[in-house]
């Protein structure tokens, strides 16, 4: 029994690239990882400081998720102990919560051995976190670009740009319910169909590998910048300075607070000491495009949990 073990890892994200609003992700090398194995019990453990205060019984998020689709799927869940582990900051706009509720679906997938594609586990996801961005790039990996209601998600999953990143982390938490609330609940019509357009074009560098004109439109959102500059000190200097640093540009990650700076590949670490040098108050993480999503790995595929 002790030799049965699997593992499940889901990559962080960032969400918007700017103008993207809540429609584009893009996967990072930043994981939640989850050791599974078969208990009497259900139970939650956790090292990572990351992880510290998580519930460790049915009231974790990663269960509630996991025990949602058993019941879609009218199955029973087996009993295990879950050992959480994770690089991805907290309430930092980095998709943490998105990949507990990716893992929580790939836990039942695996568990119940219900074969759901790709589509259906950010299907369900997107359902549980209202919008498909950092859900489904946990999900897919790399790039993708959806849209999501009630009805219907249409996810179209992108291969991981050729970009390196680096995360400009205040030390400060930013809760996500506390972003959406500075945001307006309406957009006069011209200022909507601009930001249409800044997001089109956006979209359309990434496809045709401009990251110059991709950058360029990121620093321009009209959808959440403005509002949540003032919950992110030094957010409109790093926009407004950015392309200072041999960079191609930067965002809002997600909700906030970190700002996450595109730049070409192998010049990543020399825009880390760049940013270092120019604001010191923020930390700074060198980071990648993860391109597989989620990973599962098991030491007894075959009898694990049957």
């Amino acid at each position: 029994m002790s030799e049965e073990k699997m593992v499940i890892s889901v990559p962080g994200s960032s969400a918007n690239l700017g103008p993207g609003f809540d429609s584009i992700g893009l996967a990072v090398n930043r994981y939640l990882t989850l050791t599974v194995t078969p208990a009497d019990e259900w139970y939650f453990s956790a090292d990572s400081q990351e992880l510290k205060g998580v519930p460790s019984g049915k009231d974790n998020l990663i269960y509630e998720v996991c025990e949602h689709v058993a019941n879609d799927l009218n199955m029973e869940l087996p009993a295990c102990h879950v050992e959480m582990a994770s690089d991805i900051p907290l309430a930092r706009g980095l998709g943490s919560s998105a990949a507990a509720i990716v893992a929580g679906i790939e836990l039942a997938n695996q568990l119940l051995h219900a074969n759901l594609p790709s589509s259906e586990k950010a299907r369900i996801a997107s359902l549980w976190e209202g919008h498909p961005d950092n859900v489904s790039a946990s999900v897919y990996g790399g790039l993708v670009i959806g849209t999501h209601t009630e009805e219907s998600t249409e996810v179209v999953p992108c291969p991981a740009p050729e970009v390196e990143m680096v995360l400009m982390v205040p030390s400060e938490e930013l809760k996500t319910k506390k972003a959406r609330g500075v945001l307006p609940e309406s957009l006069p019509y011209k200022d909507a169909i601009k930001g249409g357009s800044i997001g089109n074009v956006l979209v359309a560098a990434i496809f045709s590998g401009d990251w110059e004109l991709a950058g360029k439109m990121m620093v321009r959102d009209l959808y959440h910048h403005p509002y949540r500059a003032e919950l992110v000190p030094g957010l409109e200097d790093v926009l407004a300075s950015i392309h200072e640093y041999d960079a191609y540009g930067a965002a809002l990650s997600g909700a906030g607070p970190t700002i996450i700076c595109f730049t070409a590949p192998n010049k990543g670490e020399q825009l880390k000491a760049k940013l270092k040098e120019a604001f010191p108050q923020f930390s700074h993480e060198l980071v990648y495009p993860d391109r597989e999503g989620i990973k599962v790995k098991s030491t007894v595929a075959t009898k694990l949990f049957q």
